[in-house]
């Protein structure tokens, strides 16, 4: 019989994907969830055929340029790939996978989930109960915001993006989108499109960051932009935290330009700005967008699958390159 491919695997992953690589890769896992920092990378990388890296790994050119000659294949258990050099990948001939689709309910569902927290005041509530410092019900206590026939702008339009629009649509909220081209009638649903973000941002009560960080969509929230917006509007994000401007966000927090605000995902995570922790009128929770069972088994699967096409000699589904 043929030999194992060896498949370095950079995180724990959910026991169902680990027990399909041990039986079918030899995997090198990594039960204690330790990070691995850029040299011991490619170091652990020695005599792999390929990695199976996340959203959390560092595998820029510095690790690319030091890879093994053995690594053929890198499969990303995430849908975002800015962690990794996709060009000296190319230069290398390395083959890059990705996760689409599986988890675009699952990130959908916590977008709505921000919307409201940050909207309805969630975090400060739980705080009072959990502190014992809630006295009872009063007529003005926790006051937030009605979403329901609000206008909802949703920066990105992509699969993320429109499955928000679909779960916005049962609150009966207007949905404009900004995107780097107009949907296809059938997928817009009559969301109203803006060419220009920035008039986008004029006319949303709600902002929801979908999009990819990139070179146009880093730092696109900044404080001229904020101020573009509503008062009392509510800003969103379940994409990237580079997308936002921490200190301009943070200032117009401060000040009640922006009501609220609910993230997901920091720049820099987990090091997020420390005056976020000290705001009231944020709703802040530990990138938990893809986190379910079910989903992270299914982009679990999608990494060994790519692999298994990959090493089969076929395109693997979602090759990046």
């Amino acid at each position: 019989m043929p030999s194992k491919k060896t498949v370095l695997v950079t995180r724990r992953l959910t026991p169902s994907v680990e027990a399909r690589l041990a039986r079918d890769y030899d995997a090198r896992l990594n039960p204690a969830d330790e990070i691995y920092a850029p040299d011991k990378l490619a170091a652990a990388a020695q005599g792999a055929d390929a990695l199976l890296v996340a959203a959390t790994d560092n595998v820029g050119p510095a690790v690319i340029a030091k890879l093994p000659d053995s690594v053929r294949a890198i499969a990303t258990f995430s849908v975002g790939y800015n962690h990794i050099d996709i060009e000296g990948c190319k230069k290398r001939g390395i083959c890059v996978t990705y996760t689409p689709d599986v988890l675009t309910d699952a990130t959908a569902d916590l977008t709505m989930l921000l919307i409201l927290g940050a909207a309805r005041r969630a975090g400060e509530g739980e705080r009072m109960v959990r502190n014992g410092e809630w006295a009872g019900w009063a007529p003005t206590q926790l006051l937030g915001t009605h979403v329901t026939g609000k206008t909802l702008g949703i920066l990105g339009m992509g699969r993320i993006g429109r499955a928000v629009a679909d779960r916005a649509r049962g609150f009966a909220m207007r949905i404009h989108y900004s995107n780097r081209k107009r949907l296809p009638a059938d997928q817009e649903k009559g969301a109203v499109f803006h060419a220009d973000p920035e008039a986008m941002l004029k006319q949303a009560d709600i902002l929801s960051i979908n999009c990819p960080a990139t070179p146009e969509t880093t730092r696109f929230l900044d404080a001229r932009r904020i101020g573009l917006m509503k008062d009392g509007a509510i800003v969103v994000n379940s994409a990237r935290g580079a997308v936002v401007d921490d200190h301009a966000l943070i200032a117009a927090l401060r000040a009640g330009k922006l009501a609220s605000a609910g993230l997901d995902v920091f720049d820099r995570e987990p090091d997020l700005e420390p005056a976020y922790r000290g705001l009231a009128n944020t709703f802040l929770l530990p990138h938990l967008g893809s986190a379910t069972i079910e989903t992270r088994d299914g982009m679990g699967n999608k990494c060994v699958d790519n692999l298994d096409a990959f090493f089969a000699g076929r395109t693997p589904p979602d090759r990046l390159v």
